[in-house]
């Protein structure tokens, strides 16, 4: 009698694998996650690198600088590190509906007409993408469209046409049909990114590949296929707002610090290329509570507006945080009332960061402070008041990073006074219409600026 294959049951969240079945991952905690395999199941059909290799001295290794080339859009080249790398492999994940298939059609218009691009889609007709490419202005010649859902067709077009640009959209709806597994399971994904892979590092091929999220924000199917891919790109951005950022959480070329800011419209995605003034518009001219800060994302800087409502609690004094961690809020409400003398823990406190932005550096320290501050006492710092620094549980204002870096792009947008670190005067550069006020505590900082 032959005797069964044995199966496992990996998590689609997380990529675990378990030797029997149960309604709750063991390891993420997902729900009904669980996906029945075979470790036979995926048929080994992919290609294999055709040139058989001996391993070579490192110090014999090419050190030269990787070959890159422009995307046509400085924001998504910014975040890329410059440009994609020839030969590399970008994962772009998002919400439905962020923009991740708009930027990379408009991307196709915009390459060099030296480029041949191969566009794959599994999730429209060529007549679906042909009427977003012409709403879009995309009319390259050099861009080849092929509809198809089958790994191996796709691989097939790939060695006719040897493009320079694939895009996969998206990995989800592609699959090997030889195999048993389901469009999107663990097994499909992992098998056809490792095909992709192989054929891309062989040929030289630049890969764009889309995925789709999870309910938890992630990126779906298996861990292991942000760990095989070069760079991995999140599109990031709120539903009722206009503005999205494109942020890198790996990138195997470049820093994972920087983030590309566009604006949806009629047209598609529209580079930002002032972010600070966009964030700052509609901002009120004198209304207490609000004050300004620089925070550094990468090599730019951005200007965010901190805003605070600080009102008399009836019973159990709330907080509430969107944009600043609960925990750090909490001590800073601490700091100023046993360091500024303000009485704010017993009362109703809300604090937000305008334009959905999540701060996570100790600059915005000083700044949440005042603004809390501003609110208690009811009287407005000003619009052309910006502040820098870190505070300490001693009521102590201590250094930032990059601080003439911020100072310059304070001083570009026009306002008028600073609040720094007082340590650190002798260390900045001279701003002309940019008065530097420098305190010590919190204590010093409340009584230069709050009347």
């Amino acid at each position: 009698m032959a005797k069964n294959n044995k199966t496992v049951f990996v998590c689609s969240d997380c990529g675990n694998e378990f030797p029997n079945w149960s309604g709750k991952c063991q390891k993420c905690g997902s729900w009904n996650t669980l996906q029945e395999i075979s470790p036979d199941s995926p048929k080994k059909s992919g290609k294999v690198f055709k040139e058989k290799k001996a391993p070579q001295k490192i110090t014999e290794l090419d050190a030269s600088e990787e070959m890159r080339f422009s995307t046509g859009i400085g924001e998504f080249d910014r975040v890329l590190g410059g440009g994609a790398v020839v030969g590399s492999l970008i994962l772009v994940g998002g919400a439905p509906g962020i923009g991740k298939s708009t930027i990379l059609l408009q991307m196709c218009g915009c390459l060099s007409d030296e480029l041949n691009v191969l566009y794959v889609t599994g999730e429209e007709s060529e007549r679906q993408l042909k009427l977003r490419a012409n709403r879009l202005g995309v009319e390259n010649e050099k861009v080849l469209v092929l509809a198809e859902t089958d790994i191996n067709e796709v691989i097939a077009s790939m060695d006719e046409v040897s493009p320079d640009v694939l895009i996969l959209d998206s990995i989800q709806t592609v699959s090997d049909y030889s195999s048993d597994s389901a469009p999107g399971s663990v097994s499909q994904v992992r098998e056809c990114t490792m095909r992709i892979m192989r054929v891309a590092k062989e040929q030289g091929i630049t890969v764009f590949i889309v995925g789709h999220i999870n309910k938890e924000g992630n990126i779906a199917g298996p861990k292991v296929l942000e760990h095989m891919v070069d760079c991995v790109l999140y599109f990031e951005g709120e539903q009722n707002t206009s503005f999205r950022l494109l942020r890198a959480v790996k990138n195997r070329f470049g820093s994972t610090n920087e983030i590309g800011v566009f604006e949806m419209n009629d047209k598609g995605l529209a580079c930002v290329e002032n972010p600070s003034e966009m964030l700052l518009s509609g901002r009120p001219e004198d209304s207490p509570g609000t004050c300004v800060t620089c925070m550094m994302e990468g090599s730019r800087p951005l200007l965010a507006e901190v805003q605070a409502l600080v009102t008399p609690a009836s019973y159990n004094p709330s907080r509430r945080c969107n944009g600043l961690d609960y925990n750090r809020a909490a001590m800073l409400l601490a700091v100023t009332e046993k360091r500024g003398g303000l009485a704010v823990t017993g009362c109703d406190c809300y604090i937000n960061v305008i334009g959905g932005l999540t701060i996570d550096e100790p600059a915005a320290d000083l700044a949440a402070v005042l603004a809390i501050c501003s609110s208690y006492l009811d009287r407005p710092l000003g619009k052309d008041l910006a502040a820098l620094g870190e505070v300490g549980l001693s009521g102590e204002i201590r250094s930032v990073s990059s601080i003439n870096q911020r100072l310059s792009e304070i001083s570009r947008l026009g306002f008028q006074r600073c609040v720094i670190p007082a340590h650190i005067k002798g260390d900045i550069k001279k701003y002309p219409g940019l008065e530097i006020i420098p305190v010590k505590s919190v204590y010093e900082a409340i009584k230069a600026v709050v009347k």
